[in-house]
């Protein structure tokens, strides 16, 4: 586990958050923004999975809006966690990458409710790894005007995934 990047992205993350035009952190929150929250890097959560890529095609997803969404499905990728075996639906984020939207058994608890994030390199075909500790809060998270995928059904994970982000509360 290269600790050193994982840290140096977070870091760049908060940057982000606190500097960037379109941040979803708003305006208001930012004096007071002193980095999220995270999880301690774990090696643990780097897992290995097969990816098996699909035909893509839009399918429905549910949002943080409450309604469905119609988003591009990429593949799916197969992996383990803990004593159960898991397909997670991979998702297009329209800016030419991938992602698998998923809960967890931290959602609600240590983690936002909705679900988190976790990137995919698409472009492999077989074994991926899926690093965890790169688990980000989708961006309604920090405010309600945007409208987010939740994860479907078929990503909800039953293990506690302590990885990536925590919750976000903001400091007002």
């Amino acid at each position: 586990m290269d600790t050193d990047r994982l840290l140096r992205e977070r870091s760049e993350h908060d940057d982000f958050l606190i500097e960037h035009y379109s941040s979803p952190l708003p305006e208001e929150h930012r004096p007071d923004f002193r980095g999220l929250d995270y999880f301690p890097p774990d090696a643990a959560w780097e897992l290995i999975g097969s990816y098996e890529p699909e035909m893509p095609r839009k399918i429905p997803v549910p949002s943080s809006a409450g309604i469905e969404s119609s988003y591009t499905m990429l593949g799916v990728v197969a992996l383990s966690i803990g004593n159960s075996d898991y397909r997670l639906t991979v998702l297009d984020d329209g800016d030419g990458g991938a992602f698998i939207p998923f809960r967890d058994g931290t959602c609600g608890v240590e983690t936002y409710a909705g679900g988190r994030y976790v990137g995919v390199d698409a472009d492999s075909v077989g074994e991926v790894t899926i690093d965890f500790n790169t688990a980000k809060n989708p961006w309604c998270v920090y405010d309600e005007e945007f409208t987010c995928p939740l994860p479907s059904p078929e990503n909800w994970i039953a293990e506690p995934i302590r990885a990536g982000a925590k919750a976000y509360e903001p400091s007002s």
